[in-house]
């Protein structure tokens, strides 16, 4: 599976976790403190997402390997991808009607109580869990993530994936809990609007690699290696 599309998705996706998660990392514990302080504590809540972000990814890439196992991995691919780009065209007022997702938002109402309490603390370590915290937050961005480790058909691929992708968006969130008064929203709203773009690009990969057209790195024979390594034990 191509890791770098996660890097990359995270990185340019970040300006959106902004959105969503900048205000937390603002009030994060320790931002009154010492330099040191700071960037202990915001690498710890940085650790923190990137860990529960793994673990969503253990788990939904274990559920690609029993597809894949089926012998369905090239439809996973492809599935994916064609989900990734409707994700994109479906409009928001269409989207936040979608009853399915209620329950995001009551999971979202018993984090915040938790972040409260996690906030009032002076610990740095606190800035860890409300970090394990904030990788469960409903997120379009991670859902999109998610269908890239689905589509890696790997517990092992679908982990690293996830943990790309966190990575990925760890700079930018570093950087805005710093100097975040320094971002405009209109440098934001310009960002966002690139967003979308990746998302599609990456669904097209998917696709792509989906239909084996023996391209390397974006398009290769996913049952090549397989039969690579089966006539190697044929021969030893």
């Amino acid at each position: 599976m191509i890791l770098w599309t996660a890097f990359v998705v995270g990185l340019f996706g970040s300006i959106h976790c902004i959105g969503m998660c900048g205000p937390i990392t603002l009030v994060l514990p320790g931002f009154q403190s010492n330099m040191s302080r700071i960037i202990s504590s915001r690498v710890l809540y940085n650790l923190g997402r990137t860990i529960t972000y793994g673990f969503m990814g253990a788990i939904i890439g274990l559920a690609g390997e029993g597809i894949s196992l089926a012998g369905a991995q090239r439809w996973l691919s492809i599935g994916s991808g064609i989900l990734l780009i409707v994700i994109v065209l479906i409009p928001m007022s269409i989207s936040s009607r979608i009853s399915i997702l209620k329950p995001a938002y009551h999971f979202t109402d018993y984090l915040k109580k938790k972040f409260g309490r996690l906030l009032k603390s002076n610990s740095i370590i606190s800035v860890f869990y409300i970090g394990l915290l904030n990788g469960f937050l409903p997120c379009g961005l991670v859902y999109v993530a998610l269908a890239g480790a689905l589509a890696t058909g790997s517990l092992v691929q679908g982990t690293l994936y996830m943990v790309f992708f966190g990575l990925g968006t760890a700079p930018l969130l570093f950087a805005f809990s710093v100097f975040g008064q320094f971002i405009g929203a209109g440098v934001r709203r310009k960002f966002n609007k690139v967003v979308p773009v990746f998302i599609v690009v990456l669904g097209v990969i998917f696709i792509l690699r989906g239909m084996n057209l023996g391209i390397p790195y974006i398009s290769p024979k996913l049952g090549s290696s397989m039969h690579q390594t089966e006539e190697a034990e044929c021969c030893h």
